[in-house]
């Protein structure tokens, strides 16, 4: 089975790192998550992003996961997929170049990428989108459009993959998300 890494953070969308992490494993893949500056056994916190009908989504405190993996002790070469959640997470982490590095990695390498919700603000601070048909949370079409991709509007329980990207807008897309997913690993 595959290796996966997770890059989070702190207020990284709760069901987007949980869900993926324990599905992905209960698949038989490896699975490490990591945060720049936090080791295996930190933690980083989770926000609950929920739709209730407001003109965007609330935020509610979730729960404290514990980091499986250490960031810098990390070799990209050595996993086959990466896994970006969505939340605030995304945010910040574009800012760091590690980060990006790593994202680029898995680009250069043609390795399968996954993004839901908001994690395509790191796609689109780290590579051009050009050729690329994106999903995300809609607000962040514009990114996905000035990176070069082609945003695509999807009921918020489907996925699109595009080569060996795949992406979706949110939570509620995890079965469909994670499975085409899982096709690109397999």
């Amino acid at each position: 089975m595959a290796s996966i890494v997770i890059i989070a953070g702190d207020f990284v969308e709760d069901y987007e790192l949980m869900v993926p992490f324990q599905a992905l494993q209960a698949m038989g893949h490896r699975v490490d998550v990591v945060c720049p500056d936090k080791r295996e056994g930190d933690i980083v916190k989770t926000a609950i992003h929920d739709f209730e009908g407001d003109q965007t989504y609330t935020e509610k405190p979730g729960h404290n996961f514990a980091l499986n993996a250490s960031f810098v002790d990390i070799d990209a070469a050595s996993y086959d997929a990466l896994l970006i959640p969505g939340g605030r997470a995304p945010e910040y982490l574009r800012l760091d170049e590690r980060v990006l590095t790593l994202v680029r990695h898995f680009v250069d390498a043609d390795k399968p990428i996954a993004a839901v919700c908001h994690g395509p603000q790191l796609l689109a601070a780290a590579m051009s989108l050009a050729g690329h048909r994106v999903s995300a949370y809609p607000a962040c079409a514009p990114e996905v459009t000035l990176a070069g991709g082609e945003f695509v509007s999807l009921e918020v329980t489907d996925a699109i993959t595009s080569g060996k990207l795949v992406t979706a807008p949110a939570w509620p897309a995890h079965p469909e998300w994670l499975r085409q997913f899982n096709a690109l690993l397999v």
